[in-house]
């Protein structure tokens, strides 16, 4: 006898991840792969991550790069922002150019994302995802590791706020 496998739909319907909202992203290796250790290929990567946000109508105010998965903070700049169709596309030029380089899969099948919304401050969602590699021992302070940032200018992101955002599987059943 065979057996079927499904896969949870883990997602929203897609109209949700259209228009000018914040995200949340965390993109992880394929079996946790500590892949993102070369600076030459985590040069290429956020390079990558620039260019397809610009294309896709996307601002990125955060992100880190750790060893084993991508951290980011996504803002649809368009009505017409897709987040999914800028994640995919991202995915996949980023799995191709692994693949062929390595012969093996780059990403997991899905990502966690999280729609931010009021009154989550994105200042305190990009110091999470900046403070990363010092929670992971990578670093000792903020602005330290190579393959975090931007670190804007604004005042509003200089301050580190007071209290720092954590994504919902952080904080146990109920967001406790």
């Amino acid at each position: 006898m065979m057996r079927e496998y499904h896969h949870k739909n883990i997602r929203l319907p897609a109209a949700a991840y259209i228009g000018q909202k914040a995200y949340f992203i965390t993109l992880c290796s394929a079996n946790r792969r500590k892949v993102f250790t070369d600076p030459k290929s985590c040069n290429y990567l956020l390079q990558l991550l620039k260019d397809e946000s610009a294309v896709r109508g996307f601002a990125i105010p955060a992100y880190c790069l750790m060893p084993d998965h991508l951290h980011l903070l996504a803002h649809g700049l368009q009505e017409s922002s897709d987040l999914l169709s800028f994640v995919k596309s991202f995915r996949l030029k980023s799995s191709r150019a692994y693949a062929r380089n390595s012969g093996n899969t780059l990403w997991e099948k899905k990502f966690f994302d999280h729609i931010l919304r009021s009154p989550i401050s994105l200042e305190s969602v990009a110091w999470y995802i900046w403070m990363n590699p010092i929670r992971a021992g990578l670093s000792k302070s903020v602005g330290e590791y190579p393959f975090a940032g931007p670190f804007p200018d604004a005042e509003s992101f200089r301050k580190q706020p007071e209290k720092i955002w954590e994504p919902d599987w952080k904080r146990g059943p109920l967001g406790l």
